[in-house]
């Protein structure tokens, strides 16, 4: 399905493809001026996914939080994308995607420097949640205007782009956070994202060039929102809250059999409503609905995997946050040099090779990392990470350009928040899953490792908190303890964590193997060339 765009008065009104335009017309609307303000933007949003987890210490010494509060910081954050995605890429189609992306950069500057005034951790976590709704505003405004500026032929390219920019941002968030919470304060944490969006705001004014196709929805699905909203609510609720829970907790299941509901009534309702917020019909492309579902397998695999790896570098290996981001310096070289090489080969071989070459590599890397042992070197542990790097390049790219691509123009907004919605709850899937499998296997390992080393019994209570400990590659050692005893509690501690992080890194390494069979199923979209011969608004 193409769709053409309606012109306004103030465009240029010649309908030709970006990549015909003459090099004297000005920087509005240019393809590649474009595909670096949106990256500056998403930049920011990537960016404050893992940039915080280093201040967090900073943040609850100085405001003397809990533990719980601390952990709303991040999850406030997520849970405010990933619901609020999809509906954000619908106000992109309705209202224009660079009116939405502008909008979203103000509001995620002004919300990053709301968090840096705070004084009260309440006011953080609040400023959190708003930071979280204005990046869901402009994520999938940044693809939908890649996808209505750049031909067919070099929309892989951008992609690949701004899938580097993504991967390294998300990656380099320790290492940056690291060096500002140590050298200036946790602030600063946030501060940065005021000039970055200044700079943001200024190159969207002075660039961007809106797209609306033609047949772009007029009115709004409210009742869809909301079941949609509340579903996804529930849904990310009880994947956040089962750790604390428990998986067998009639709460948990409670949210689980909510949100199952909610998705339900949800689907029921999008084929009454005259403009649904998603038109079902979307998911009858199996390559479209094979790319969702490979983004939150990526997803799962990735972000639960690395969840457990910056533990085993600060906790097991003692590094600082500084030396343990720079051990994952491969992985994101690999996604940087990666990501463009890997938009050039979908372009002339299609999705599906890549993909699944992709997730094979990613696959082997998990399984890789399910080797690791306290004493591995950086050379292997590099290797590892350098493949799993150059495995999510492709995925990264690839699965983008496949819903992006086999999306009607006029739904690349929803689509986008769909390929970001996907990956938001593969994210926090990932971590939960493979959390109670780590939890379980340290669960069922601590009690005889810590009686077989010939260590002091401990109470049930003890033993608990020693396993929460442990979870994280932290000895539970007690202050006092005299040190042959703490070393070989220490022992203990870190040998049960490598068990149970091994056998998370295997179950992840079995779901990016069941994902190479998804990736299969995808081909190019059939819906790419809608955004070649747009005209501009």
């Amino acid at each position: 399905m193409t769709s053409q765009t309606t012109l306004d008065k103030t465009g240029p009104g010649d309908g030709a493809s970006p990549s015909d335009r003459a090099p004297g017309s000005g920087l509005r609307g240019h393809p590649w001026l474009t595909l670096l303000t949106v990256a500056v933007g998403v930049m920011m949003v990537a960016l404050d996914g893992t940039i915080v987890a280093i201040a967090n210490p900073a943040i609850q010494a100085d405001l003397k939080a809990s533990f719980a509060d601390v952990q709303w910081i991040t999850n406030g954050y997520f849970l405010a994308l990933a619901v609020a995605l999809i509906t954000a890429g619908k106000l992109g189609d309705r209202f224009g995607h660079r009116q939405t992306f502008l909008i979203g950069v103000v509001g995620f500057a002004a919300a990053s420097g709301a968090i840096g005034l705070s004084s009260s951790i309440a006011a953080v976590v609040t400023f959190r949640v708003f930071q979280g709704l204005f990046g869901a505003l402009l994520m999938p405004a940044a693809l939908g205007l890649l996808r209505a500026t750049f031909p067919a032929e070099k929309l892989n390219m951008a992609i690949g782009i701004w899938g580097m920019v993504i991967g390294a941002s998300t990656a380099g968030g320790p290492i940056l956070g690291g060096v500002l919470v140590e050298h200036v304060n946790w602030q600063s944490v946030f501060f940065i994202n005021v000039p970055v969006g200044v700079l943001a705001l200024v190159l969207g004014v002075l660039i961007l060039l809106d797209h609306r196709a033609e047949n772009a929805p007029r009115s709004f699905d409210v009742l869809g929102i909301a079941l949609l909203s509340a579903a996804m609510f529930c849904l990310v609720w009880a994947l956040i809250k089962a750790p604390t829970w428990g998986w067998g907790d009639g709460l948990t299941w409670t949210f689980i059999l909510a949100s199952v509901v909610g998705f339900g009534l949800f689907a029921f309702w999008e084929t009454k409503v005259k403009e649904p917020l998603i038109p079902l019909a979307l998911f009858r492309s199996v390559p479209l609905s094979a790319g969702v579902v490979l983004m939150v397998l990526m997803a799962i695999a990735f972000m639960g995997g690395l969840f457990f790896v910056t533990f085993y570098l600060q906790n097991v290996h003692g590094m600082s946050p500084i030396d343990a981001g720079l051990h994952l310096l491969p992985l994101t070289g690999m996604m940087i040099v990666g990501s463009p090489l890997a938009g050039v080969l979908i372009t002339k071989l299609g999705p599906r090779v890549p993909l699944a070459g992709g997730m094979a590599s990613v696959a082997i890397a998990m399984f890789g990392m399910s080797t690791l042992e306290t004493d591995t070197g950086s050379a292997v542990m590099s290797l590892w990470f350098a493949l799993l790097g150059l495995g999510l390049a492709p995925v990264m790219v690839g699965a983008t350009e496949v819903i992006v691509g086999n999306a009607p123009m006029e739904l690349s907004g929803v689509a986008g928040g769909l390929q970001q919605a996907a990956m938001q709850i593969g994210g926090s899937l990932g971590t939960a899953v493979l959390g109670a499998v780590m939890a379980s296997k340290v669960d069922g390992d601590l009690a005889g490792n810590w009686k077989d080393a010939g260590l002091p019994p401990l109470t049930p209570a003890q033993l608990d908190q020693a396993s929460e400990a442990v979870q994280v590659g932290v000895p539970p050692v007690a202050k006092g303890t005299p040190p042959e005893i703490a070393a070989k509690i220490a022992d203990v501690a870190h040998d049960t964590f490598i068990s149970g992080m091994s056998l998370a890194s295997l179950v992840a390494a079995g779901v990016a193997a069941f994902a190479v069979l998804v990736a299969l199923l995808t081909k190019r979209g059939a819906n790419a060339e809608a955004g070649a011969g747009v005209g501009h608004i």
